[in-house]
Order: C-alpha cells, then sequence, then structure tokens
C-alpha cells in the first residue's frame, strides 16, 4: 500500500461552518494531513479566533465570511478563495442548525430555516465548487449527514427532514459527477462530545444514560474521532468510493438496543 495513500499535501479544502466543534475536529484532521484549510462563517464572529486556533497549531489555514445559503455570495466567495488561495480540491459541507420543537409548535418559517442551511446550502455550495472539480478533472465532496438521515426523534422533525435529504442528494451528486473523477459521499456523525453537549453529558442526566445505554461502545465519540474519516474520504484511499455516507456513531445503528439479561 502506498505510504501516500491518504496524504493531502498540496490540497486545499474548503470546510463550512467549521468555527468550532466537529467541523473543526475535521478541519483539523484535513491539516494535520497536509491540506491548506478555509473555513468560512456566517459573521466576523468567531471566524478570526478560529482561524488563529489553526494556525497556533501550525496549520495554512484561511478564512473567509459568506453565507451559506445566498448563492451569489457563494459564486463570489469561491471565486475569491481560488483565486487567492488556490483551487478548492476538497469540500465538506459542514454548516448546519437544529431547532427542537415539536412538530405541532414549529413556525413554517423555522422549518424552512433549518431546511435552508442544511440542505439547500450543501447545494449551492456544491454546485458552484463543483464546477472547476470537472474542469481540473477531479475533487472530493463529503456532505455531512447524521444518524437522523436514518432515524427519527423526538422535535427535531426539520433537522431529520434536511439530513435524510442530504443523504439522497449526496447519491444523487456521485450518480451526475463521478464520470468526472468525483467522489461524492457523506459522514453521518454519532453523539459526540463537544460544548454544545456538555450540559446533558453530566453523571445522572437521563439523556446521558440514554447514549451511553443506546450506543454499543458505552461511550460519547470524542470530536478527534472525525477524522479519520473524513481525511479517508478526502483522500485517494477513496477514490473508488461513491455515494456513500459513512457512520461514525460507535455502532447506535447496527443495533436495536442492548439486550436485557434475560433471554
Amino acid at each position: 500500500m502506498s505510504k501516500d495513500l491518504f496524504d493531502l499535501k498540496g490540497k486545499i479544502a474548503l470546510i463550512t461552518g467549521a468555527v468550532h466543534g466537529l467541523g473543526m475536529a475535521m478541519a483539523k484532521g484535513l491539516g494535520n494531513a497536509g491540506a491548506t484549510i478555509v473555513v468560512n462563517n456566517y459573521s466576523e464572529d468567531r471566524l478570526e479566533d478560529a482561524v488563529q486556533e489553526y494556525k497556533a497549531s501550525g496549520l495554512n489555514a484561511y478564512g473567509y465570511v459568506f453565507d451559506v445559503t445566498d448563492e451569489k455570495a457563494v459564486q463570489e466567495a469561491v471565486a475569491n478563495i481560488e483565486e487567492e488561495v488556490g483551487p478548492i480540491d476538497i469540500l465538506i459541507n459542514n454548516a448546519g442548525i437544529i431547532k427542537r420543537t415539536p412538530i405541532i409548535d414549529m413556525e413554517v418559517s423555522d422549518f424552512n430555516a433549518v431546511i435552508q442551511v442544511d440542505l439547500v446550502a450543501p447545494f449551492i455550495v456544491s454546485k458552484t465548487v463543483v464546477k472547476g472539480m470537472i474542469e481540473r478533472g477531479g475533487g472530493k465532496i463529503i456532505n455531512i449527514c447524521s444518524m437522523m438521515s436514518e432515524l427519527g426523534r423526538d422535535s427535531v422533525s426539520a433537522y431529520a427532514a434536511a439530513k435524510g435529504g442530504l443523504k439522497m442528494l449526496t447519491r444523487n451528486m456521485a450518480t451526475e459527477w463521478a464520470k468526472y473523477n468525483i467522489q461524492t459521499n457523506g459522514i453521518g456523525p454519532g453523539y459526540f462530545a463537544t460544548s454544545q453537549t456538555a450540559p446533558i453529558r453530566v453523571n445522572g442526566h437521563p439523556f446521558n444514560e440514554f447514549i451511553i445505554g443506546r450506543t454499543p461502545a458505552g461511550k460519547w465519540g470524542d470530536p478527534e474521532d472525525l477524522q479519520g474519516a473524513a481525511i479517508f474520504l478526502s483522500s485517494k484511499a477513496s477514490d473508488f468510493v461513491n455515494g456513500h455516507v459513512l457512520y461514525v456513531d460507535g455502532g447506535i445503528l447496527a443495533t436495536i438496543g442492548k439486550p436485557s439479561n434475560e433471554v
């Protein structure tokens, strides 16, 4: 096996919304594999701090402000990135939001907002970036899906609808763009230990107990657990992998749950 199979030196990767959390963890993984990192945020807030954190880790990183749901803004930003940094070889559609509201109480405007960021934005950014990939004869696109691409859960209807749609959009992108040597795949994270989940990961919290009990690995994931999947799907190692969603979930989707002690 070639030692360069997972080498990303010379590659430029755009990771949307990677100013914290799982997106930042994946971006750092790509950066440590040799890629130049480009991250975005919809405002200056947190963007500069994130870029400085990447640089403090010894990574080559750039930050751009643009709204991933605004097609004109995306087109302008991609043109600027490719002129100022270089051609985008890897795109990770990571930006996302969630609104936890029961269906019966959810405003249509809130439902639409989630769909716009979590489903329409990957469509907009991908169709913009892929044009350069087609011209150059290849590229990698990774859509950050979810276990909610497969399962339902109380109060996350818009998020689950968007992520289920993103799974199918991933397959359709693969269908249309594989002939151009472009691999389009997804990553479906499970439940991870991040600052956002800290309040519900305390001992004795019902949801903490539920996740630990529901996950065959018996624990929450570490954000760095996503790096291998991101590097694999960004590298030569995945050149014949297309339209696949790689679930990094500690085995949750593999099981109906832990059985009782009784047979």
